[in-house]
């Protein structure tokens, strides 16, 4: 009996176990799936929206970083007067500032950095670069020289900007005597920093200078004095209230009337400086001066501080324009453009609803009233009008309902990128695909403007994209963030290509997945920072235009876009005297090419050295396909018979004839540039082995092209090349006698004796020919302008004269110049024909192949007097190259030595 009840007992006790371990199992299984479904429905709903963030709403404060209200409410009081904030009081401060005349000297600044390192140096360097400003950087000097001021009575510099302004002020005698009377006698003014470490002193005179500075600082409420002269863009009266970044501020005092507070600050301890005396309200004191030269006739502006501080770069682009009279100043007119690529691309969730959309047009409307025709501007990719859910659909339609009320610009129906299509007629075919959607739901075609998916095919470009916008779209104005390279921002550019104009882009900090104000990368204050006195800000600060690239999706959710670009104006308008405004595309780029016209000729680069241009440049394009040296002439020193020589070796291999130019391409010297690298890359082979074959091409008038070095730079960095030279008399009168060959009216019609003596008042076209004999005998300034692009290491002067006389030795220096493998035997391959009078191809059966009739052709001796005449013309440009060849240590030409000894130089 008590066996079985302690069986039944055991029995009970197994079932509860496995209940409870079945128990036990189906919690493990409810709770998984619960993870499961709650993971699939938070990756899968919209979040929660907050209230979008509130824009910048007036200049007393708004968004996330609050400014100050006002002047007043910083100082104590609105009847606070501006003189007794810096300055004793007293009566009849009436100053003279002398008129800055700047109009003796070159618009550069001469910018002396403590290194090529320094981060306060490369803030400088950046600004004169976002701003076009020409410049040249110095290492300061401790002791040593001052760098050349002066060249044929102009001064070189039309400002001098310090680093360090100690260095400026513990110059030697002899260097700051010299510095001193040229900024006095050519009306040049100086910028300095002062930027306090932990040796600086916290308290002295600046050397030299009725002027002390109190050092190591916390100070707050930054404010503008009104009364400043060099203010410009910047507008007084405003007030940032809080503390400033740092305890390593330091304030200027002077009781001199040359010295004038441009920005004033107070200190953060209720403590009044010593030097000050009691004050029954917080005191305030400079960070940064104008010197308006009534000291020492120079005037300056000082910086307590570096640039970090948005505030300080705002007077300092004040502070350049001022100091050069305005040579070197912005206009007040900024152009501002915002362009919304993908209007219908975005996946769920993202995208517009009505709400958003009407957001949008009130946005615009309030900004209209603040930016004169502002307009948003929407790109469209028709293929995803109504891919989203039923409320973004909704949206889609209310865009449309409002069509007229924005402007519109085509990307690709598919959204695919140009670049991927190699057919000009496919790519067509996508386009008109895109347009039939636009007529079909009313949005306005004829804007001539439009932007490629992820920029692809604009830069580098994809000819094919050019000539389907034109023959769909009737494209006038595109743009491109990829111009000349996304980064650094401040280099890009604008182009023209294939009579279609194109305008930098800029981006804004907003991209596709910056949706919510508080999960902005790095933190919403990023965002605030950058519109706040920023990178954004200093965009629109720095450019005349600027069009921006904003996405759908910034303009759903929080509607960043919204908060960023209304904050950005009033912010601006706030702080600046800026007149922001509107226009179309086809206007922006005649208004940014009527700016920058130098601009217009593009400058083509290796797309192969930027690996962002790779990836938007056609697969089935390589950089094999350019040459790896260059002969650049100059013509009529032997060209075309060292082309012939090269071409023997079967490691080299020249470019295709052209059918007008005939073995030149001549693509960086004239009109063929603007068609392009791929028009230039079809003129070589693929390559059968890219590290030994060499592929080259010659252009005899690439030599004295001005544009020429720069452009073969851009493109062939590391190509080496090749500069033929003969005496530049004989070279004029070769010219001379090509020209009367080829039935130039003025050779035909004029002796070379009245080409090289004709006077200034003679024919257009004997001087137009006498310039051409000339000038590019003139050897010396050419070559330093190709040595301005290339290292010396890539530039091989060959001995015109010897090439004529002895090829095989000049063929046996120039392999080993270029590295080609093998060296081939051109005592074998070359034979002298006697009746040609030079070196020809050694062919089967021993007979010589020579050049056409043209090459060698015989004509007269030149006259004794006009060799005479060219003689004397070329002597000082002749000890030009001397002095040039011997700098580089090459060996002087056989032709050179000898002229130099005709005339008794050593």
């Amino acid at each position: 009996m008590v066996g079985a009840g302690l069986g039944v007992w055991k029995l009970m006790r197994g079932v509860r176990q496995l209940e409870l371990h079945r128990l036990i199992l189906a919690l493990i299984i409810f709770c998984v799936l619960s993870m499961a479904f709650l993971a699939y429905y938070v990756s899968n709903s919209p979040k929660i929206k907050e209230a979008p963030p509130l824009p910048f709403s007036d200049c007393g404060g708004g968004g996330a970083m609050s400014l100050g209200a006002s002047t007043a409410a910083a100082g104590g009081g609105s009847g606070v007067q501006r003189a007794p904030l810096y300055l004793p009081q007293r009566q009849g401060r009436l100053r003279q500032v002398k008129a800055v005349d700047s109009t003796r000297t070159e618009p550069v600044v001469l910018v002396f950095v403590e290194s090529i390192y320094s981060q306060l140096g490369q803030e400088i360097v950046a600004i004169l670069e976002s701003s076009r400003f020409h410049y040249r950087t110095e290492i300061a000097p401790g002791k040593g020289d001052m760098p050349t001021l002066t060249e044929h009575n102009r001064g070189r510099y039309t400002l001098i900007i310090y680093e360090n302004v100690l260095k400026y002020v513990n110059l030697d005698a002899w260097n700051r005597d010299l510095l001193d009377k040229y900024c006095t006698e050519y009306g040049v003014g100086v910028i300095g920093f002062f930027k306090a470490n932990e040796n600086s002193l916290h308290s002295a005179q600046l050397k030299g200078f009725p002027l002390f500075l109190h050092s190591h600082l916390g100070l707050r409420d930054y404010r503008i004095n009104p009364n400043a002269p060099l203010l410009y863009i910047t507008k007084p009266n405003q007030v940032e209230q809080g503390s400033l970044p740092g305890d390593d501020w330091t304030i200027f005092q002077s009781n001199h009337s040359t010295y004038e507070p441009v920005l004033l600050a107070s200190t953060k301890s209720s403590e009044a400086l010593a030097h000050v005396g009691p004050s029954p309200l917080r005191a305030l004191h400079a960070t940064v001066v104008q010197d308006l030269g009534l000291h020492d006739g120079i005037q300056r502006v000082l910086f307590g501080n570096n640039l970090n501080y948005w505030l300080h770069k705002l007077v300092f682009v004040d502070s350049i324009a001022y100091l050069t009279g305005k040579r070197l100043c912005l206009s007040l007119d900024r152009h501002i453009l915002v362009d919304v690529d993908d209007i219908f691309v975005g996946k769920e969730g993202t995208r517009m609803k009505v709400s958003d959309v009407e957001a949008l047009l009130n946005t615009q409307n309030k900004l209209r009233a603040l930016v004169p025709n502002f307009t948003f501007n929407l790109g469209f990719s028709g293929k995803f009008y109504h891919t989203g859910t039923d409320e973004e659909d909704l949206g889609d339609d209310m865009l449309l309902q409002h069509r007229m009320d924005f402007w519109w610009f085509p990307h690709m129906w598919s959204h695919m990128q140009p670049h991927l299509f190699h057919n000009v007629s496919v790519l067509a075919e996508q386009m008109r695909l895109n347009k039939v959607f636009a007529q079909e739901h009313g949005i306005p075609t004829d804007m001539g403007y439009a932007v490629a998916p992820h920029h692809s095919g604009v830069y580098p470009v994809h000819s094919q994209l050019y000539e389907a916008w034109k023959s769909v779209w009737d494209i006038k104005v595109t743009s491109t963030e990829e111009y000349p390279h996304l980064r650094p921002a401040r280099y890009r550019r604008g182009f023209i290509h294939n009579g279609i104009q194109v305008l930098p882009r800029q981006t804004c900090g907003l991209f596709t997945h910056t949706i919510f104000y508080n999960e902005y990368p790095g933190g919403s204050k990023e965002l605030d920072k950058s519109i706040r006195g920023g990178e954004l800000f200093l965009t629109v600060l720095l450019n005349p235009i600027s069009i921006f690239m904003t996405h759908l999706s910034n303009y759903g959710n929080d509607r960043l876009g919204l908060y960023t670009f209304e904050s950005l104006v009033k912010f601006v308008q706030c702080w600046t005297n800026l007149r922001l405004q509107t226009l179309p595309p086809l206007q922006l780029a005649e208004k940014y090419f009527q700016i920058f016209p130098e601009e217009r000729d593009p400058l083509w680069q290796n797309p192969c050295h930027d690996k962002r241009h790779k990836d938007i440049w056609s697969k089935e394009k390589t950089c094999d396909r350019l040459p790896k040296f260059l002969v650049i002439g100059p013509q009529k020193t032997g060209t075309t018979a060292l082309h012939s020589f090269l071409s023997l070796h079967p490691a080299v291999t020249s470019s295709f004839p052209s059918s007008s130019t005939f073995e030149e391409i001549q693509f960086f010297s004239g009109a063929n540039y603007e068609n392009g690298i791929d028009w230039y890359m079809d003129f070589f082979p693929f390559p059968s082995n890219v590290s030994t074959d060499f592929m080259f091409e010659k252009s005899a008038n690439y030599f004295d092209t001005e544009a020429a070095p720069k452009r073969a730079a851009a493109l062939l960095p590391r190509a080496k090349v090749l500069a033929v030279l003969i005496n530049p008399s004989d070279r004029a009168y070769s010219w001379y006698q090509h020209q009367k060959a080829h039935q130039d009216p003025a050779a035909l019609n004029n002796t070379f004796h009245a080409v090289v003596t004709a006077g200034p008042s003679g024919p257009r076209d004997l001087l137009a020919l006498q310039r051409r004999c000339l000038l590019p005998g003139a050897y010396a300034p050419h070559l330093e302008r190709w040595l301005q692009h290339y290292q010396p290491s890539q530039l091989h002067i060959v001995d015109g004269a010897l090439l004529r006389s002895n090829p095989s030795l000049v063929m046996e220096g120039i392999q080993r110049f270029l590295g080609v493998t093998p060296i081939f035997n051109y005592t074998q391959a070359l034979m002298y024909d006697d009746s040609k009078g030079f070196w020809c191809q050694r062919v089967e059966g021993g007979r010589a192949k020579c050049l056409g009739k043209s090459k060698g052709r015989k004509y007269p001796e030149m006259s004794p007097e006009s060799r005479a005449i060219l003689a004397e013309h070329y002597r000082e440009h002749n000890m030009d190259l001397l002095r040039l060849l011997n700098r580089l240590g090459h060996a002087l030409p056989s032709w050179l030595r000898q002229e130099l000894q005709s005339t008794s130089w050593s």
